[in-house]
């Protein structure tokens, strides 16, 4: 698959533009100031737990997997997962390329106490102003869409808007461009991502992690991403110290995901 990061991100530019024609940047920031208190999504994913934090993922589609899940309730699932035991709920809002949509998080929000990442591809300030706005308590940064400086500027702008922000990161390079700003401007607003596929492959490996980890400071505000499916799984990165996970494309495809949530962390 070549380079489906650059070709989202170009579309993404498009649909922001898009969007700022429909509301206004002022419009949304008055949307975003007005919306309720988000809930604590750092500490939800950071508590200290006998099993696994989890963010489990509401994901339709995917560019690498295709229709993961026909028969799709974002509701339905998003209290299932709460049921499951999950700490936190990802949310894909991409449209064109994940079959997300960005009001799914205020539907979310209406049927669970669990707070909500906003899952997309954010390269603009707007954007964050559209997850605040739409109810969200988080959102994704990743460390290859964004120059550092851009990066710098988003995480102060989330922070302003009381958003924790999860940046992602792929590879080593990544990870030396953002980790001079993890915490930045505030630690209780800042999580680090290391998501084990491999964007040019789109293959998962679990050892990226486990690579990667005597790289970052604190893994306590670690979360692995992608890839991971067993039991086992879970157990090899909370060895290595990993504490937090991000699972969604293995969740999608079970037929009960509560039961496969539960499976997952506890290994019953």
């Amino acid at each position: 698959m070549p380079n489906i990061l650059d070709q989202i991100v170009a579309h993404k530019r498009v649909e922001v533009q898009k969007a700022r024609q429909i509301v206004p940047l002022d419009e949304l920031r008055e949307r975003a100031e007005a919306s309720a208190q988000p809930r604590n999504f750092f500490a939800a994913v950071t508590r200290k737990n006998a099993c696994v934090n989890v963010i489990a993922e509401v994901k339709k589609a995917s560019p690498s997997a295709g229709l993961i899940r026909e028969n799709f309730d974002p509701v339905v699932i998003a209290q299932a997962y709460q049921r499951g035991g999950a700490a936190c709920i990802s949310c894909l809002t991409d449209e064109r390329f994940f079959q997300g949509k960005l009001e799914y998080i205020a539907s979310i929000k209406q049927a669970i106490d669990l707070p909500v990442l906003r899952k997309d591809f954010i390269i603009d300030p707007y954007q964050l102003y559209e997850a605040r706005a739409a109810g969200a308590d988080a959102a994704l940064l990743i460390a290859e869409c964004l120059p550092e400086a851009e990066l710098v500027d988003m995480l102060i702008l989330a922070t302003e808007l009381r958003l924790t922000a999860l940046v992602e990161i792929h590879d080593v390079d990544s990870l030396l461009k953002v980790r001079p700003h993890l915490g930045f401007p505030h630690p209780g607003y800042c999580l680090l991502g290391i998501n084990n596929r491999d964007l040019r492959t789109m293959a998962t490996d679990l050892n990226h992690t486990l690579r990667l980890i005597d790289m970052v400071e604190d893994p306590s505000i670690l979360i692995s991403e992608s890839g991971i499916r067993t039991h086992d799984d879970v157990i090899r990165l909370r060895q290595a110290g990993v504490n937090a996970i991000l699972v969604g494309e293995h969740l999608m495809r079970q037929h009960d995901v509560e039961a496969a949530l539960r499976q997952l962390r506890t290994g019953q």
